[in-house]
Formats: C-alpha cells, sequence, structure tokens
C-alpha cells in the first residue's frame, strides 16, 4: 500500500465496487472479527512504473474493500458517521479480464491466503521439527503430518455441530488437540472395559460426545 496504490485506489469510481459475501467468513486479524461482507472493484495500474519503460508491466490493480471495523468502535454511542470507512487490500494481476473477472479474481485471491493459513498452521507444529539430515525422513515425516492435520481437521469439523455453536470447525489444529485430544480425565479399567472419566463441566463436552458419536457407538454415560 505505497502513495502510488493508494493514489490509484482513490481514483476508483464508486459506482464501480461490486459488493460481493464470502462463502466463509475471513476473520481479520486487525479488527478481530469475522467479516463476511466486503466490495470489490478494478483499475488500470503499472507496476514498476519507476523502471525504465522495458521493465514497467501494465495491468489490473484488483482491490478489496471492508469496513472498518476499528473506525466504527472507536465512535461515539448513537453518533453515525458522515461517510462508510473501510479498508483496503489489493493486489496486482496480468490476467486478462476476459480470462479472470474482477470478482473471480479476488476469490482465486483469497483461496491463496487460506493455503497460506494451512501453511502457517503445519509450520506451528510437526512441521517444526523440520528439516534433518536424512531426505528419506523428512519426505516420512511429512507425509504423517499431513495425515495428521487432515484427520484432526475432520475430527474438529464432526465435533462442530450446528447445534453446538462450536469454533472448532475454524480453529487451528494446536486448539484442537487441546480442546479435543488433550482430554484431562482418567482411565479405570474394570472387567476388562475402560472407563473415562471425564471432568464435570467440561466446557467442549457437547462437541465431543458429537465426534465420539460420528465416528464411533455412543459412550454409555456413567454417574459418581
Amino acid at each position: 500500500m505505497d502513495s502510488r496504490v493508494k493514489a490509484a485506489i482513490a481514483g476508483i469510481s464508486e459506482d464501480v465496487w461490486t459488493t460481493i459475501e464470502y462463502t466463509d467468513a475471513v476473520f481479520d486479524e486487525a479488527s478481530g472479527q469475522w467479516i463476511s461482507r466486503a466490495e470489490v472493484a478494478e483499475i488500470a495500474f503499472t507496476a514498476f512504473a519507476a523502471q525504465p519503460k522495458t521493465d514497467q508491466v501494465p495491468g489490473r490493480l484488483i482491490v478489496r474493500r471492508i469496513p472498518d471495523f476499528q473506525a466504527e468502535k472507536h465512535r461515539a454511542a448513537g453518533q453515525d458517521g458522515l461517510f462508510d470507512v473501510w479498508r483496503f487490500h489489493a493486489f496486482f494481476t496480468t490476467t486478462d479480464r476476459t480470462l479472470l473477472d474482477t470478482v473471480t479474481a479476488d476469490k482465486t485471491h483469497r483461496q491463496h491466503a487460506i493455503v497460506e493459513q494451512v501453511h502457517a498452521d503445519l509450520k506451528g507444529s510437526a512441521l517444526a521439527h523440520l528439516p534433518s539430515g536424512v531426505f528419506t525422513a523428512n519426505a516420512a515425516w511429512l507425509v504423517l503430518a499431513v495425515i495428521a492435520f487432515n484427520l484432526t481437521r475432520a475430527a474438529a469439523t464432526l465435533a462442530a455441530a450446528p447445534t453446538t455453536a462450536s469454533d472448532l470447525a475454524t480453529a487451528t489444529t494446536a486448539t484442537i488437540r487441546r480442546k479435543l485430544i488433550h482430554i484431562p480425565c482418567r482411565i479405570a479399567t474394570s472387567a476388562r472395559r475402560l472407563t473415562l472419566h471425564l471432568p464435570l463441566d467440561w466446557p467442549w463436552q457437547t462437541g465431543w460426545n458429537h465426534l465420539i458419536t460420528s465416528v464411533a457407538d455412543p459412550p454409555t454415560p456413567t454417574t459418581g
């Protein structure tokens, strides 16, 4: 967001913005809120304009704007703003508009962001132990890490039933392990049967029960 990009965004007419609805809400770290509404537009833009003519690259600047909830939060109670306040996210592409229109280009770009979140999640868990000095060991560890990641995500999705209003489906794998896998329980053995004694008032009991019910026979509840 240098001065040239900001000037280009300021030159976008208000009547060319297209309202879009995210398929899934996107978490905005700056505001700490989930964003589900945005508008997109584009404007012609030349990258590396300060370089010689042969090095300049003409293309399109795709801009997505979302409401600035930080600014709205600091407004006085009951005081409406004179105009909407937006936060802008821009990227540059040379793809022809006939192949990728404005809305599709923005959607494709956001899919790259989702992939980066997966990479960050893996680097914060199993991939933090890579690399070793043995290529085959690295390959095997990567395969196991991806399998564990996919199984953990699947478990969280099953646990996050619509009726539980759980955030597990969008949580990181570290959070899922803390809430669903690292269970604070006591295991008792009786008549060759294992019994899990879970804590009372466990905040993730509903999600955990829904997961167990989905993948196996429901556990028999006991008291005492």
